[in-house]
């Protein structure tokens, strides 16, 4: 099947935090890394499994928009900004764009940038009901003004063929590395007749980076993790995932 399908090329794409993202990322891990110690002290490394996979979740949250959860943020992201010049420059080179990310809440904060440049997009999340996927990736492929199809972790890494996208981006690193793959694989596949430019987001300086470089020097990450965050976790030694926050 391969060998009958065109390139495929990923790029890793690094973002720099906006100022005020930056400072409350940062206080938040150094709360982070104070809340850790107390929770490892009280109740050792396997009971603390679960807090520890919530306080690594508010870290990627402020990477992807730290809108994400305080409200009335006002500031910007370095990684929305990043992601809007992509999709810019893609779609006034006459492509179209899959964005897949893990945060369905974080896709109202896309659809305004969105709106703003008057980019016409469809969105599927968990809750869309069969029929009307079915009829989105009908319309998707057929309509040449809908440029971007918004998909979530969840409802996106199989049964979809979206071929008429040639450009793919990955908001936020995906905690499985294959669950990742299938989710590009809604456009590279038989049917697909151009080259795929994959691109993957990651925040230097942040959690998402040792997160990245993680998987790329334990390969075997991408064969042993399953779909949950949780046996993701469950496959970290504690000195890996303290390692996250050092």
């Amino acid at each position: 099947v391969l060998t009958e399908l065109p390139d495929k090329n990923i790029t890793v794409m690094k973002n720099e935090m906006e100022e005020e993202q930056e400072k409350i990322y940062l206080s938040y891990l150094a709360q982070t890394k104070k809340e850790i110690a107390e929770e490892l002290n009280d109740n050792g490394f396997e009971k603390s499994k679960f807090k520890i996979l919530m306080l690594l979740t508010r870290l990627r949250q402020i990477c992807c928009h730290p809108g994400l959860f305080i409200e009335n943020y006002k500031g910007g992201s370095g990684k929305l900004k990043q992601c809007m010049d992509i999709v810019t420059d893609a779609i006034e080179s006459g492509h179209k764009i899959l964005l897949f990310s893990s945060y369905t809440s974080m896709f109202p904060i896309i659809e305004k940038e969105l709106e703003k440049r008057k980019v016409k997009f469809l969105k599927l999340i968990g809750s869309t009901p069969v029929n009307d996927r079915i009829q989105m990736v009908y319309e998707f492929n057929n309509n040449d003004e809908i440029k971007i199809f918004l998909i979530s972790l969840k409802a996106g890494g199989t049964g979809l063929n979206l071929t008429s996208a040639d450009v793919v981006i990955h908001y936020d690193p995906w905690w499985n590395v294959s669950s990742e793959n299938q989710a590009t694989d809604r456009a590279y596949r038989i049917g697909q007749k151009n080259s795929v430019q994959v691109y993957k987001l990651i925040t230097s300086n942040s959690i998402e980076e040792k997160i990245n470089k993680m998987q790329e020097r334990k390969e075997k990450l991408s064969k042993d993790v399953l779909s949950t965050k949780e046996t993701f976790i469950s496959k970290m030694s504690k000195e890996e995932i303290l390692d996250l926050f050092a």
